[in-house]
């Protein structure tokens, strides 16, 4: 029978690799963010926890207190983001019920 010589190694590795993903999204949101451009929507699978990560090691608590506040940071400018698109919305949909059906005739002198 073998043995693992270091089994902290992978559940070290595992962490930072399930911190690398989320760092990857949170990049991702933020570069669509610093471009203001409109978000596509991309059909995902929803976020689950790894599984059997044991405890966070303590060498990566730092990196993971610096990704949750990105994450936080991320979220409240979405929110943002998404109340002036409801107001441009409806600021758009005023406009267009406040525009004549009929044609208007301006007389000017020549």
């Amino acid at each position: 029978m073998t043995t693992d010589p270091e089994p902290s190694a992978h559940w070290q590795d595992a962490w930072a690799d399930a911190l690398e993903s989320l760092e990857m999204d949170v990049a991702e949101a933020e570069g669509m963010l610093a471009l203001d451009r409109v978000f596509e929507e991309v059909v995902r699978d929803p976020w689950t926890p790894p599984a059997n990560l044991g405890p966070l090691p303590a060498h990566l608590v730092e990196r993971a207190r610096a990704l949750l506040e990105r994450q936080l940071s991320v979220s409240k400018q979405l929110a943002s983001a998404a109340r002036n698109s409801r107001k441009h919305d409806r600021a758009l949909s005023q406009l267009q019920v406040a525009t004549p059906s009929l044609p208007v005739y301006l007389d000017t002198p020549a």
